[in-house]
């Protein structure tokens, strides 16, 4: 097999600063790769998720997406991704993509994505429109009760429940408060297959000292052993499946999510609700690596 070198980038998402947020990796070109490469590629950087640029498929061209992905966990392909979706954006943009419109289209596993770009008055923030859910609605007894197990906590615990699955598999749970969430301790291995992610509201008086209009409403975790992550850092795709459950209703309709404080990561996710239900989740993005990758 012949090798050859393909502009590489490594973004962080979700932070300004270069070592905080979540890094995903991304390799330009990638048309031609095997499956077997990309899966070979995303084993070896054992981040999260890594990305695949590639030209869009014929229909996805004539659909109006201006590229491809690929999203790869060390376990696996997924469908749709987050901050994948908003590095990625930013590797294509950097690199000199034009989009065709206002906003960048996404073509990958679920379909066309928007990518916007939002003026923040300091810079610019990416944002993308959250896929429909696939999975919504109730948690039946038995996936709670395994859900309690594997947080290590009572059912009673759980203040409410609902799959909130956009694409990657995402079942989530609604703890009394943000401290709660930053205290599990979880069971990976009882929680098996599940993709969960928890939230808990932080009191007005309890959020983090920041500034008020920048400080978080909620804290959240994600833990995704099944494809071999642990625990992801910052997570887009949850992000969003949590913002068409609860904003504009048991949450504001647009607020700030925490994501990453137990692993020294301090993501800010930008969520919004629009009065159409659409749901936008925006955060900053900054390269930390440029340049080639030899597959």
């Amino acid at each position: 097999m012949s090798l050859s070198p393909r502009a590489f980038r490594q973004v962080n998402v979700f932070s300004a600063q270069p070592t905080a947020g979540n890094p995903v990796a991304v390799v330009h070109g990638a048309d031609g790769l095997t499956d077997e490469q990309l899966a070979d590629f995303a084993r070896w950087t054992n981040l999260s998720e890594t990305t695949f640029l590639l030209d869009p498929t014929e229909a996805g061209r004539a659909a109006g997406a201006d590229y491809r992905v690929r999203i790869w966990t060390p376990g696996g392909e997924l469908p749709f991704a987050g901050h994948p979706t908003l590095g990625t954006a930013h590797a294509w943009l950097e690199a000199g993509g034009v989009p065709r419109g206002q906003d960048v289209i996404q073509e990958c596993g679920v379909g066309l994505v928007r990518v916007r770009r939002q003026d923040t008055g300091s810079g610019q923030r990416l944002a993308f429109a959250g896929p429909p859910l696939i999975r919504s609605g109730a948690v039946d007894d038995a996936d709670l009760a395994r859900i309690a197990r594997s947080l290590r906590l009572d059912v009673s615990d759980v203040v409410r429940s609902a799959w909130v699955d956009n694409g990657p598999g995402w079942v989530a749970v609604q703890l009394r408060d943000a401290y709660v969430v930053l205290g599990l301790e979880p069971d990976l291995v009882a929680m098996g297959d599940l993709k969960l992610g928890v939230v808990g509201e932080y009191a007005p008086g309890e959020r983090p000292a920041e500034q008020s209009a920048s400080a978080p409403a909620v804290e959240v975790r994600a833990f995704v052993p099944s494809i071999g992550v642990g625990e992801d850092p910052v997570t887009g795709s949850l992000n969003a499946g949590l913002g068409q459950w609860l904003a504009g209703d048991v949450l504001p309709s647009s607020y700030i999510a925490s994501q990453g404080t137990v692993m020294g990561r301090a993501g800010r996710v930008h969520v919004e609700k629009l009065p159409d239900g659409e749901v936008w989740v925006g955060g900053d993005t900054v390269t930390t690596i440029v340049g080639e990758v030899t597959l």
